[in-house]
């Protein structure tokens, strides 16, 4: 008996536009037999099937099993069709608007097919480089809107030429409906011009790449913005780009050709090649060689991690195949390569990324001494995305180009949501259904440009996605950037406001992701937030239940003499700890080199101007400043992050017997800082600091949550791996789970996420 002949209408949505599934849903439908078409829509892609009921259930099953690898399929839904609909034969048609219910894929390093024909002197893409395929390149960068086709990226002037137009129609060709596919032929160029904006060399990769080996600054146009590059290998060039992007020691990421040029540099881990070469190519901190500092002098001085990133884009494997002296085939990529590159986002003054060429001419003149650009549009500025393994995966830093715009998952549904973060390391996150869409990271909201991005980044998120935000949802402080336009936002949409307390967002954050509900124990360490009271908190123990939370416990506050100011200079943190350890006397002459040490131990002798803060930021910062590691940060965290390297090198310790106080919920740490105030080894001290900080931690816990299972890890300082590994330990032991943040960083570049969530229980009443 034969199998019924049955028409179906399937609906698939997810991550499904721009990573060839309609040429893999018209493949799998030749193979089974089957008639009908396939499209995209603004909700995913729609195919219409007739055949045979187990073919066409098989077609259904293997939509998701044998996805191309670039996809991510949510749903599948089938529904019976009327059959007058479908012809003979599987065709692709034409896509079709509507209200977005999907989104666009991710940028993607270029596939190792690409890279064959680039390297292939017979091949008609011989070092071009534009070269690309449904299995990689370009996505959200070049995207200006759904369904995801030619007609709506920045590829839309570059009409192709007939090979490839034939490549485009052909079914077999792994560029058959390739959105972005071009050749020498008919698509973008790229061109090389000096600091004046005049045209330089034949030939652009052979010229960019003298001007890197004599030591100038080349500005690299890439996927989601320009590039700052340099010789990592020069001295003299690494200087000259700090000094011209007035980034005086923060560290720099280091472009290398593969995992076996790195190894020269840093001590590979187990799981870290890996990391380097996934499609979505972020940078990843690995620990240094000892003789790291000497190979690349100046990129990344006192810290004992190395940003390493390697090649993503046609024109960077072109600037290493150059260098390799141009040889043919891709076997040259296996072999450690000589060229090392500083490569840094090309945004001056912390102002957002350069995307333009007439802005890049502008903003980066005088810094850059030439500009290897060329003539297709970044429509959406995306930095690199910055990485760690830790031993729970991958842990983000920042989280951008490779996985912006990828949907984190709900425990349920609800009404759209959107979410302003906070003020440093600013994301926005709208949700849609049971999804939340976090933005690329935007940065610090502290010059107009940043703050101009994020409202730019708001429209295009929200017009994307095709929702009207019932609610939005912002940090408690009411000086931020975010804040205000948050109620500007409302106000122009007559939306209610939700204020979500910082450590609360924090917390929050980590149980989206994993889809947690109900009641949570949650440890929150970072730098700052405001809290409840108006103070400033940062090192909290929170109760967490949905919407709301309760404030089990926090560190002993320390002042802050001069306010926001000691932030940045860790000696007054130092002498906010003498004063309360009864030593004041100690501050003048301890800290003599600071012009502001009298007066700072006046200060705190008299109150004034001196707000308590709980921080554990503003703790480390106290430890390093006593044990000398750094009087004044040249960049945020710079403390704590050279005190995490010291304690690495140092390695176990024993922690300090009764280093630390608890008291009606409130730790107390300053035990801890009399033996710092005294210790004269600062790498023996910050490993000590660490050892007994992460006892105090596992003690505060046990007497303030006895018996609990489970423990939220959220906060800046949950960066710090000494920190982390520490309390996985030691709450492994007890049989406490610690869960950490995996989708979106621990700092405020995962805040939105948690803002979000807390939005979205606030409005469904959970």
């Amino acid at each position: 008996m034969s199998e019924p002949t049955v028409c179906q209408n399937i609906r698939v949505s997810g991550v499904v536009q721009g990573v060839g599934f309609r040429p893999f849903v018209w493949r799998l439908a030749r193979e089974l037999g089957l008639a009908g078409w396939v499209r995209n829509d603004s909700r995913g892609v729609e195919i219409e099937v007739r055949g045979a009921a187990a073919q066409v259930r098989n077609l259904i099953e293997r939509l998701e099993q044998d996805a191309p690898p670039l996809a991510r399929v949510n749903s599948v839904v089938a529904r019976d069709t009327a059959p007058g609909r479908i012809n003979e034969g599987f065709v692709i048609i034409d896509s079709r608007s509507g209200r977005a219910a999907t989104m666009i894929g991710h940028d993607t390093a270029v596939c190792r097919d690409c890279l064959a024909e680039m390297f292939d002197p017979g091949s008609r893409r011989w070092r071009y480089a534009f070269t690309n395929c449904t299995n990689c390149g370009p996505r959200y960068t070049i995207s200006r809107g759904l369904p995801y086709d030619r007609a709506r990226t920045s590829l839309k002037p570059f009409a192709m030429c007939p090979r490839c137009q034939c490549e485009y129609r052909l079914p077999d060709d792994r560029r058959f409906h390739a959105e972005a596919n071009c050749c020498p032929k008919c698509g973008p160029q790229l061109f090389l011009l000096d600091g004046e904006g005049h045209r330089l060399a034949d030939d652009p990769i052979a010229g960019a790449l003298e001007l890197l080996q004599q030591g100038k600054i080349v500005a690299i146009k890439g996927l989601g913005g320009f590039h700052l590059a340099c010789d990592a290998r020069n001295a003299v060039a690494v200087a000259l780009l700090r000094e011209r992007k007035q980034r005086d020691e923060k560290p720099f990421v280091v472009m290398l050709a593969n995992a076996a040029s790195a190894a020269s540099y840093v001590q590979m881990g187990i799981g870290e090649p890996g990391l380097l070469t996934l499609p979505t190519r972020p940078a990843i901190l690995i620990r240094k060689r000892s003789s790291c500092d000497a190979a690349l002098p100046g990129v990344a001085p006192g810290l004992a991690w190395l940003g390493v990133m390697l090649p993503y884009t046609p024109v960077h494997f072109l600037l290493f195949h150059e260098a390799a002296r141009r040889p043919a085939g891709v076997g040259w990529l296996e072999r450690a390569q000589d060229l090392a590159l500083v490569m840094t986002s090309a945004n001056p003054g912390g102002e957002p990324l350069v995307v333009g060429n007439s802005e890049a001419l502008l903003r980066l003149y005088g810094i850059a001494d030439a500009f290897l650009m060329h003539d297709r549009d970044i429509v959406t500025r995306c930095d690199d995305s910055v990485a760690r393994i830790t031993t729970g995966g991958l842990q983000f830093i920042r989280r951008a180009r490779g996985y912006t715009p990828r949907a984190i998952k709900l425990p349920f549904s609800g009404p759209s949501v959107l979410a302003v973060g906070a003020w440093f390391k600013n994301t926005i996150c709208v949700t849609r259904g049971d999804e939340a869409f976090v933005s690329q990271h935007i940065g610090d909201l502290d010059n107009a440009a940043v703050c101009d991005f994020l409202d730019e980044s708001v429209a295009q998120l929200v017009k994307l996605l095709g929702v009207e935000p019932a609610i939005v949802a912002h940090d408690l402080h009411p000086d931020f950037h975010s804040t205000r336009f948050a109620a500007d936002f409302a106000q122009q949409r007559r939306l209610p406001m939700l204020g979500v307390q910082h450590h609360h967002a924090h917390a929050a954050a980590v149980l989206a992701e994993h889809g947690l509900r109900g009641s949570h124990l949650a440890l929150s360490l970072d730098g700052v937030g405001i809290g409840t009271d108006g103070a400033a908190w940062g090192g909290e123990l929170l109760r967490v239940d949905g919407a709301s939370f309760e404030r089990l416990g926090h560190l002993v506050p320390l002042a802050l003499p001069g306010g926001d100011r000691a932030a940045n200079e860790p000696w007054r943190m130092a002498a906010a700890a003498l004063h309360r350890l009864g030593r004041s006397n100690e501050i003048s002459e301890r800290f003599a080199g600071q012009q502001a040490a009298r007066a700072v131990a006046q200060m705190l002798a008299g109150d004034i101007h001196c707000p308590p803060t709980s921080s554990m930021g503003r703790m480390f910062d106290a430890a390093a400043g006593l044990l000398g590691i750094r009087s004044v940060m040249a960049y945020e965290g710079q403390a704590a992050m050279l005190m995490e390297g010291m304690a690495q090198r140092y390695g176990d310790i024993l922690p300090l017997d009764q280093g630390w106080k608890i008291d009606q919920g409130k730790l107390d740490l300053l035990p801890l800082f009399a033996v710092m105030a005294d210790e004269r080894d600062p790498e023996r001290g910050a490993a000590l600091f660490h050892a007994t900080l992460v006892a105090a931690i596992e003690d505060w816990v046990r007497v303030l949550a006895p018996g609990e299972a489970v423990v939220v890890g959220s906060g800046g300082c949950f960066l710090n791996q000494v920190l982390v590994r520490g309390l996985r330990s030691r709450f492994g032991a007890k049989g406490v789970q610690l869960i950490e943040a995996r989708q979106v960083p621990p700092n405020d570049g995962g805040l939105s996420v948690g803002q979000a969530w807390i939005g979205l229980q606030h409005l469904v009443g959970g």
